[in-house]
């Protein structure tokens, strides 16, 4: 039997994840559809603002993934960092320190002193690593979902507009699925956190007009 509990196989996006790229997507197609003047719209109006909206956030979907990226080898090579300076620390009370501030605050404010020796321990004589800091495959699988995210996240507003011949109702089903989304967004993030769902839910529907009107009173 092995030590220490098994190991289970990390996600490739984490819920928070997933919620903020949904939720960043949504708002900025809801930025687009929203500048849009219904009543005095044509077909070609609408059809550049579905080009703009689509077009924004596959754009914006990129620059998340190369952020994501660039974040996650970051993390790591900060975190293999702290690894070389524990071992190579002469100080045990230094060591201790750096592990102290790499853990999450809470974590840390739990941990006996004896806790963070054992864990002294067990790092210091863990093996060097073999590999150099580096990105994956499921990295890479990882940044293109964060991509996906963002820019299939459009699509539920932008619907009304591609099926409804009329723009100002295609704009009020647009507003309601949008209103609907962020609901689940909040109700989902509400599961994740141990809030509660519909109080979350609605919150996020507040947030999320308020966001989207100050992107559109910037210009953005």
């Amino acid at each position: 039997m092995s030590e220490g509990p098994t190991r289970q196989r990390r996600r490739l996006l984490e819920p928070i994840d997933r919620f903020s790229e949904v939720l960043f997507g949504l708002i900025m197609a809801l930025t687009i559809t929203g500048s849009l003047s219904a009543a005095e719209s044509g077909r070609q109006e609408v059809r550049t603002m579905l080009l703009a909206a689509l077009g924004c956030n596959l754009a914006w979907g990129i620059v998340d993934a190369v952020m994501y990226l660039l974040t996650t080898l970051t993390e790591r090579s900060r975190a293999s960092r702290e690894l070389r300076d524990i071992k190579a620390a002469t100080d045990p009370a230094e060591a201790l320190r750096i592990i102290a501030t790499a853990l999450p605050e809470e974590m840390a404010s739990v941990m006996r002193s004896q806790d963070l020796e054992e864990l002294r321990r067990r790092l210091t004589e863990s093996p060097e690593p073999q590999r150099p800091v580096r990105l994956g495959k499921d990295d890479v699988l990882a940044a293109l979902g964060v991509c996906m995210l963002v820019f299939l996240s459009t699509f539920p507003v932008v619907i009304p507009f591609i099926f409804m011949r009329e723009a100002v109702p295609a704009l009020r089903v647009s507003n309601a699925v949008a209103i609907v989304m962020l609901f689940l967004l909040g109700h989902s993030l509400a599961r994740h956190s141990g809030t509660n769902p519909g109080r979350t839910g609605l919150s996020l529907v507040v947030l999320g007009v308020a966001l989207v009107g100050i992107a559109m009173a910037l210009g953005g």
